[in-house]
C-alpha cells in the first residue's frame, strides 16, 4: 500500500525470467484481482486511523518485472 495525496494505492508485484508462462501482468486475473479487492477491504477496516480520513479515491496497480524490465501498470483493475 502507497499514499499517494487522498489515493491509497494498492500495488501486486508480479516477476518472470521469461515468456513460457505468459507475460507477468497476465498472471493477475479476475481471481487474482478479486482476492486483492477483499484484502485491500479488509487492510482499510483495520487501518483507518491511520489513514485519518477516508481515501479519496483507492488504485489497483500492477508492477510487472520481466527480466530486468519493469513495467508499472497504473489503475489496471
Amino acid at each position: 500500500m502507497v499514499r499517494q495525496g487522498t489515493t491509497v494505492v494498492f500495488c501486486e508485484v508480479k516477476a518472470r525470467s521469461g515468456t513460457a508462462f505468459g507475460m507477468p501482468a497476465e498472471a493477475v486475473g479476475a481471481t487474482k484481482q478479486a482476492r486483492i479487492r477483499r484484502l485491500a477491504a479488509r487492510w482499510l477496516g483495520e487501518h483507518r486511523d491511520r489513514l485519518g480520513s477516508r481515501p479519496a479515491q483507492i488504485r489497483f496497480d500492477v508492477a510487472a518485472l520481466l527480466e530486468d524490465r519493469l513495467e508499472i501498470l497504473e489503475a489496471a483493475f
